[in-house]
């Protein structure tokens, strides 16, 4: 009778360890979700980046000139002319209108952008539809394309708050002086940030293009998961010194700093997970081994 009873405990321990097993599994699986996808999508960032960077190689050096000069003609177009001389006739601005972007695209890419003080550097598209945003950088449509110049000021747009991708999620953590680097088909543009704002969502005056001025803004929804009004974080062109090409190649960490950087909180929170659990069955075990 004892023999059965002992066989019956031990099949009925068996089945809650096994549950509780279960119960861990899920809520493992649950924690590291988001963390996991958001590895995924970086990698699959960089292999954007990697596809654009690659391509605009190949392309040869007159045809991005011409590229280039349509860019700049249809940045001039956005200016309105009040206070500024012409250098592009109206059909040059008329054309680069009408190419929006196609003339900076490559396999649908306009560009990236590398911002090290969050840890990333994303692919940029043409628009700001759902579906841009949904895989990376879009920029705002009647900002200035994002080729430098006086009287320019580029927008590029994400989403934060994404459960599989971190985008500009950190973007908040920016301060004055930071420098954030944008790669086009032709160059390297480096920015050090002048302002940062929060903004109504109808209030475009922070983005308009200051006469003289050479600017980039990274946009991004605030408060958190609240996403009631718009936070700005807007750059200056400074010029690409030795000093400034040193702290570009300081931000590009190894691929397992930037992970921790970014992933830090999921890895120590996984840690601690398998650190209890881990002392749950030691502690088990050594109940089992007094009963017996």
């Amino acid at each position: 009778m004892t023999q059965e009873k002992n066989q019956h405990n031990r099949k009925k321990n068996f089945i809650f360890n096994l549950i509780i097993v279960l119960i861990f599994l899920i809520g493992l699986g649950v924690l590291i979700y988001p963390m996991v996808s958001a590895v995924y999508y970086d990698y699959r960032a960089s292999d954007e980046v990697a596809d654009f960077n690659e391509e605009a190689k190949r392309l040869n050096q007159d045809d991005i000139d011409t590229r280039i000069e349509k860019a700049h003609a249809y940045n001039q177009s956005l200016t309105g002319h009040e206070t500024l001389n012409d250098f592009y006739t109206e059909a040059e601005e008329e054309e680069g209108k009408a190419m929006y972007a196609q003339m900076l695209e490559v396999n649908e890419k306009m560009g990236t952008v590398e911002i090290p003080k969050i840890h990333q550097e994303l692919p940029i598209y043409a628009g700001t539809g759902e579906s841009v945003l949904q895989k990376g950088v879009g920029h705002l449509d009647g900002t200035s394309l994002p080729v430098g110049g006086n009287n320019t000021h580029s927008v590029l747009t994400a989403h934060r708050g994404l459960p599989d991708k971190k985008l500009f999620t950190n973007l908040d953590d920016m301060e004055i002086g930071d420098i954030f680097f944008v790669h086009n088909i032709n160059e390297t543009l480096a920015y050090e940030v002048d302002q940062i704002e929060v903004i109504e969502p109808s209030d475009f005056e922070k983005l308009r293009i200051e006469e003289g001025g050479d600017h980039v803004t990274l946009l991004t929804c605030t408060p958190y998961m609240i996403n009631s009004h718009r936070l700005i974080v807007r750059g200056h062109q400074i010029d690409y010194t030795p000093e400034v090409q040193e702290y570009h190649e300081q931000g590009k960490a190894p691929w397992w700093m930037k992970f921790f950087n970014v992933y830090k909180n999921y890895v120590i929170g996984l840690g601690i997970a398998i650190l209890f659990f881990i002392l749950w069955r030691v502690w088990l075990k050594k109940k089992g081994k007094n009963n017996d």
